[in-house]
């Protein structure tokens, strides 16, 4: 089991940058893949980026490929997303996710691969 807890998020102006931070509890956070995902008022959850749990597989979505950035730092059991340039349709609640797994470049880009999930964090872009 793992509690994962987002901060991080606020109000920015169009253009302007946040780093989203998820801290996971437990002692495996090493052995998970990590996701962060958004959803906007009345749409769908959507994948935003994931990395392994080695950090040596990463992939963005299209929306965000080139101004977003995630990272993790294991030994802090932490997961980042730097977030630059953003836009008014970036505006969302943004979760982190996790899934166990034993293979070190193992990615998920769908909600449902994911067992664990934040409360969220709001993000809110002004143009």
């Amino acid at each position: 089991q793992v509690q994962l807890v987002e901060s991080g998020g606020g109000l920015v102006q169009a253009g302007g940058s946040l780093r989203l931070s998820c801290t996971a509890s437990g002692r495996t956070f090493s052995s998970y893949v990590m996701g962060w995902f958004r959803q906007a008022p009345g749409k769908e959850r959507e994948f935003v980026a994931t990395i392994s749990s080695s950090g040596g597989n990463i992939y963005y979505a299209d929306s965000v490929k080139g101004r977003f950035t995630i990272s993790r730092d294991n030994a802090k059991n932490t997961v980042y997303l730097q977030m630059n340039s953003l836009k008014p349709e970036d505006t969302a609640v943004y979760y982190c996710a996790a899934e166990a797994t034993a293979n070190i470049l193992m990615i998920y880009a769908r909600p449902g691969e994911y067992d664990y999930w934040g409360q969220g964090t709001q993000v809110s872009v002004s143009s």
